[in-house]
């Protein structure tokens, strides 16, 4: 650690409208654009042969299995099933919004498939950012996301690396945004909404996938159902020399060992035809090393400090780790009777974060050590409930209840300073505990009104108060008209007022005042407690399907925020802290075309987007004092701001013949590059960069048995995703050497 940091479609009235939604995409200032190019060419070029295939756009394998090739589960049962699932989906639905989905097959045809982190999955969908140490931005927004498991949010938690969810438990998943209707809120930039496997058909599958970095990954999964009662359970394991992204680019990071484990449980029982229970939980254990700069010196670059008479450390032999734990747990009553459906939760989540410093090494380098342990533990409830009012009205309303306590642990070691700055003894201990209580309530409205056979009206009025650090509230109307003229054409337009509190678990608890005199004294003293931001949200879109396969679309949406929340690393724990510009403008447009039959999906995603802020109005003590007063009164980029991304597929199965069972498929990343230091604080871009992966399967019907391999950054792309500078920007980072990797899988 040094100097603190680490060395598509448009779903409007149908949830089922699209199994791989995305768009075309490409840039002519770099070798993306090629690609991008022949990815779409080869759209237009399969559409003619594969539309005198099979037209049909379903997806088999991800469809509901049979009830009668299962005989745990009775033709009535599973009726029952799918029609309460229906009905859970009809209460939150995303009209006027922008869906974008994935299900099972889309995840397991993607090169790595389901063994890769949830968020490498989540950057094929449109408008969606790549980040360092995980994290994603969505429409220019800093994380702000939202994650719900069959209509339950998921609350927040701890997590600097970490993915929380893995793939093996999605049966589909949505990426909401845009102008949302009145249900979300809190986290806007997008919603995903996660539906997992149930086990209606007895069987499963164990795994193992390894390769470069030394990377093993053994995992299992099986479900199934025992008269009214199913089941779905999922375990994996990973290992790997890549925890965490490297900081000089090389093939093998100097100590970025990672050891993660996964598990999710799921028990739904049908009480009778209208009434149904579920429980789901998940636990999440991940250890990183935190890796290391090649060939740096304390004497050379650090502040000249000395530690018992040494005055020296080498980089290579810094020894810093962090542990991420979270564990979660909902408990579901869903009734669907005539008119109305409910449906009413409780949730608890408890994560927690400890990093563990090299106590010389940090001192010697940085002037300051800080052992840091962090946990938040969450406990709501949630109700959500729709009226069909006539053939004209759909009323649905309900209500979030959430507690949080959150506890902060940090022992810094620091030294003394004199009058003049200079060191004045050996290091000390400064112990600096806290802990908070912080409580979210919500409550929303809303009309789904029919005004026409084509066109829809949906109103709705939102009630959110947060109140922890600082106690604040918003009363929020939300409104979109959706115009469908034909079945093939949908325009929507939207408007959306937004209250976002700052996330709970991440507000500092650091007392200043202990620091003063140290070498760990901050630069200034102004530390504005984060405030909520506070959005207008105006949204315009267009889709259109042309035959059975093709559909293209483009949407368009600008923001104006008041304290506009970001996040930045400031400290050398990897634990974000975040803080408000008081002028935030984002804008931007996002393309995206799909094509899809039985045995061809191709999609291609082409995002442009602004984002900016000015005057930073809380966390001041975390920045530099000179870049304070500049953006005082200049709007500046936001560090996560990319003026283009794209994403783009290719992939095809083989049903028939002598190739029966072989899948082919090839994806692309493109990013024409985060913000960093300019001439003024984050005036600058780093270079564009496009990683194209390629991945190969055969599944042996017989025995069960599919084998797949895969190769990451094919072409051995070396590029940057962070340099290290720009505002609240940890240490460089850097994607992905080009990966080699093998699997097989054993049906059970």
């Amino acid at each position: 650690m040094l100097d603190g940091r680490y060395v598509a479609s448009a779903k409007r009235e149908n949830p089922e409208a699209m199994t791989f939604s995305n768009s075309t995409t490409g840039r002519a200032i770099h070798p993306a654009w090629a690609t991008c190019l022949a990815l779409t060419a080869s759209l237009w070029a399969v559409s003619a042969q594969a539309q005198a295939q099979a037209p049909d756009a379903a997806t088999p394998d991800a469809a509901t299995p049979d009830a009668s090739s299962d005989p745990g589960a009775s033709p009535a049962i599973v009726v029952t099933a799918r029609r309460l699932n229906a009905a859970r989906d009809s209460i939150q639905p995303s009209l006027g919004a922008d869906s974008y989905t994935l299900d099972a097959k889309a995840i397991t045809a993607l090169p790595g498939g389901n063994n890769q982190g949830f968020n490498q999955i989540v950057l094929q969908l449109p408008g969606v950012v790549q980040d360092g140490g995980g994290q994603l931005h969505v429409r220019g927004d800093h994380a702000n996301l939202q994650y719900r498991i069959n209509g339950t949010i998921l609350p927040e938690g701890l997590s600097g690396f970490g993915q929380t969810l893995s793939p093996r438990l999605i049966d589909k998943f949505s990426l909401l945004t845009g102008a949302l209707p009145a249900q979300y809120g809190l986290r806007t930039a997008g919603i995903i909404d996660i539906t997992t496997k149930s086990g209606l058909a007895n069987g499963g599958s164990a795994s193992i996938y390894g390769g470069s970095l030394g990377t093993i990954e053994p995992a299992i999964e099986y479900g199934g159902t025992s008269g009214a009662t199913s089941y779905f359970v999922s375990g994996d394991y990973r290992h790997d020399n890549l925890g965490i992204e490297s900081v000089d680019g090389t093939r093998t990071p100097l100590h970025d060992a990672t050891d993660q484990f996964q598990g999710f449980a799921f028990v739904d029982h049908i009480l009778d035809e209208s009434n149904r229970v579920s429980v789901l939980g998940g636990y999440s254990s991940q250890w990183f090393q935190i890796p290391n700069p090649r060939g740096l010196s304390a004497a050379a670059i650090g502040p000249g400090y000395t530690v018992g008479g040494a005055s020296d450390f080498q980089s290579d032999a810094l020894n810093q780790t962090q542990l991420e734990r979270t564990g979660f747990g909902q408990v579901a009553l869903l009734h669907a009777a005539g008119p109305l459906t409910l449906q009413a939760a409780g949730f608890v989540r408890y994560s927690s974060l400890r990093y563990r410093p090299d106590v010389l090494g940090e001192l010697l380098f940085n002037g300051q050590a800080q052992a840091a342990s962090k946990s938040d533990l969450a406990l709501g409830l949630q109700l959500d409930a729709s009226y069909k009012a006539g053939d004209a009205h759909t009323l649905r309303g309900g209500f979030f209840l959430q507690h949080d306590r959150a506890l902060s642990r940090t022992s810094t070691s620091v030294f003394p300073l004199d009058g003049n700055g200079a060191q004045a003894g050996e290091p000390i201990q400064i112990i600096d505990n806290g802990s908070q209580n912080g409580t979210t309530v919500s409550a929303y409205l809303q009309d789904e009104w029919k005004l026409a056979p084509t066109l829809t009206l949906n109103t709705g009025l939102r009630y959110d108060h947060y109140s922890a650090f600082r106690s604040e509230g918003q009363l929020s109307p939300r409104a979109s008209l959706v115009w469908q003229p034909s079945g093939s054409t949908t325009v929507h337009i939207g408007y959306a007022r937004y209250f976002s509190p700052p996330p709970f678990e991440l507000v500092a608890n650091q007392t200043l005042a202990k620091f003063v005199g140290t070498s760990a004294e901050a630069a200034g003293t102004l530390d504005t407690t984060p405030l909520a931001e506070r959005q207008h949200y105006f949204d315009l879109g267009f889709q259109q399907k042309i035959g059975r396969a093709l559909t293209i679309g483009i949407d368009g949406y600008y923001r104006i925020s008041r304290n506009l929340i970001d996040e930045g690393q400031f400290g050398a724990p990897i634990i974000l802290t975040p803080f408000n510009y008081a002028d935030g403008r984002i804008k931007g447009v996002n393309l995206y075309a799909t094509y899809q039959t039985a045995d061809w999906q191709v999609y291609g995603n082409l995002a442009f987007s602004k984002a900016t802020g000015r005057n930073i109005v809380s966390s001041q003590f975390s920045f530099d004092p000179a870049d304070l007063a500049y953006i005082a009164t200049h709007y500046i980029y936001l560090d996560h701001d990319q003026t283009t991304t794209a994403s783009a597929g290719l992939f095809r199965s083989f049903r028939d013949g002598s190739l029966k069972g072989l899948k082919l498929g090839a994806s692309m990343l493109y990013g024409s590059g985060l913000r960093r230091d300019g001439a003024v604080p984050n005036g600058d871009k780093l270079p564009p960069y496009a990683q194209v992966n390629l991945a190969v399967s055969y599944k042996l019907e017989r025995p069960g048995i599919e084998l797949r391999f895969d190769v990451i950054n094919v072409g051995d792309h070396v590029y940057q995703i962070r340099d290290g500078t720009g505002v609240g920007v940890g240490a460089p980072q850097f994607g992905p050497r080009r990966g080699f990797f093998v699997g097989v899988s054993k049906d059970l």
